[in-house]
């Protein structure tokens, strides 16, 4: 089966089994849709930052507020669609990547040191970016490698980098965001000042 025909097929089952729930059975069509966005954004704070509260707490009260119905509810809610949707709670989810977190394989730090000495070579080749993003971009890609929290492969990152360059992965990606992104920045920057003058000359022009 090709790739995107088992995306497919494995959205339609989440989505069936999410509904299936006692929670999800007596929602609207809207309401459904709306939980279901939300699991999916509590899901990816959890892969992010290894916490759901605060996201959970927030939306309970967006999403009960809605809808006329209480927090504890909208809570209740959320959580049975997650349970659905992912086949485990919000806190084992947590749980399994702290649980990865503390039993990594022995080349965990090589392969963050190889992934911290990409931010810089992001910065510079292809298309640029400044180094929030390189650095998230590369955090990521580890994360999902490694099977941890982003914020687990930043901070691996940066030790790693520290330990073997002695300097921080923070000030090289912001040297080399100085020295490769921010002079195309700056000219684009300026080439759409010349170009929003050029239309208002023009616009004055014809009037």
């Amino acid at each position: 089966m090709p790739s995107d025909d088992r995306q497919a097929s494995t959205q339609a089952a989440r989505i069936q089994a999410a509904r299936g729930t006692y929670s999800g059975q007596g929602l609207t069509e809207n309401q459904f849709r709306e939980a279901w966005a939300i699991t999916g954004i509590i899901h990816n704070e959890i892969l992010k930052s290894g916490s759901f509260r605060e996201k959970l707490t927030d939306y309970s009260h967006a999403f009960a507020r809605a809808e006329k119905f209480d927090a504890l509810r909208g809570e209740s809610i959320l959580r049975d669609l997650y349970q659905g949707r992912y086949s485990q709670s919000m806190n084992q989810t947590r749980e399994g990547l702290l649980e990865v977190e503390q039993a990594l394989p022995e080349d965990s730090e090589t392969r963050a040191l190889q992934k911290a000495d990409t931010v810089g070579e992001r910065i510079k080749d292809g298309p640029t970016q400044p180094f929030y993003k390189a650095y998230d971009t590369t955090s990521l890609e580890l994360a999902k490698d490694l099977g941890v929290t982003q914020s687990y492969a930043k901070s691996i990152m940066k030790d790693a980098f520290q330990t073997k360059h002695g300097k921080s992965l923070y000030e090289e990606g912001k040297a080399f965001e100085e020295a490769y992104h921010r002079p195309v920045k700056e000219a684009e920057i300026a080439s759409r000042k010349a170009e929003k003058l050029q239309e208002r000359n023009q616009s004055y022009s014809r009037n």
